[in-house]
């Protein structure tokens, strides 16, 4: 009896152990798909941003800006930033909204959308700096971002308040921004430009972890699909604010 009790419990730990590396193999794959989506999100805004400016300016022999051709003229003008603008927000808003409700497909090519717009949008960057700054501290963001994302998956240490901590603070940056756009103070901008690099430093770490904590291996293929999406969308406006952020600090120029 007690050889059979002995038996029992070893294959009982062995049905556990199965379990736990079948789980640790979903959450492996679903974090790899986060970061999959999220990488290609980044590449099109990328492309799509070098393929606008490319198409926006006049350059001379020596690759020097001297003008804008009409595309320049009319996607740098005040209504088309405008436009893009409410665009991209829309588009963001519509699929954090009806997450629940889209087909996985879907809302990855909602979130492609988005990310083209938003390549559009951003090639003004191009105007205000050198392409090799850009280059560089492009890989800084993505140095950075990479280490601070393992942080987040690999802390024992729970987040959540510093969560509901650097939101708070994220109303408080835009809020900011909002009132120098009429002060334009030089001084204000600085503080402004190094809160927000701390601002998505920290949630990138924090959403990493919480987009770690919504894998449930119980879950279908549909919802972890979703799940994986709006992960990718999260992991890649922090990836982006935090480069644009940096850029104000360390981009050359023009």
């Amino acid at each position: 009896m007690s050889d059979f009790d002995r038996n029992y419990a070893a294959a009982r730990r062995g049905v556990g152990a199965d379990r736990a590396v079948a789980i640790d193999q979903g959450l492996r794959a679903y974090m790899i798909r986060v970061y999959n989506y999220m990488a290609m999100g980044v590449a099109l805004t990328g492309i799509a941003s070098w393929l606008t400016f490319q198409a926006a300016v006049v350059t001379n022999a020596n690759g020097a800006i001297v003008g804008l051709t009409s595309f320049g003229q009319m996607i740098f003008s005040g209504p088309a930033v405008l436009v893009l603008f409410l665009g991209t927000l829309g588009l963001v808003f519509l699929i954090s909204w009806r997450i629940d409700r889209l087909e996985p497909s879907t809302a990855f090519s909602l979130f492609m959308v988005y990310a083209a717009l938003l390549g559009v949008m951003l090639s003004s960057v191009f105007l205000t700096y050198t392409g090799a700054s850009i280059t560089r501290v492009f890989f800084i963001s993505a140095a950075a971002f990479g280490s601070l994302s393992l942080y987040g998956y690999t802390t024992q240490r729970n987040l959540s308040a510093m969560g509901s901590f650097l939101m708070m603070g994220l109303i408080g940056l835009i809020i900011a921004m909002l009132v120098n756009l009429f002060l334009k103070s030089t001084g204000l901008d600085f503080v402004i430009s190094a809160v927000g690099v701390l601002i998505f430093a920290g949630l990138t770490a924090w959403d990493t972890q919480r987009i770690k904590e919504m894998y449930d291996p119980m879950e279908d293929g549909t919802i972890v699909g979703r799940k994986a999406v709006m992960g990718a969308l999260s992991l890649y406006l922090d990836f982006i604010n935090l480069f644009l952020f940096l850029l104000r600090f360390l981009g050359d120029r023009r």
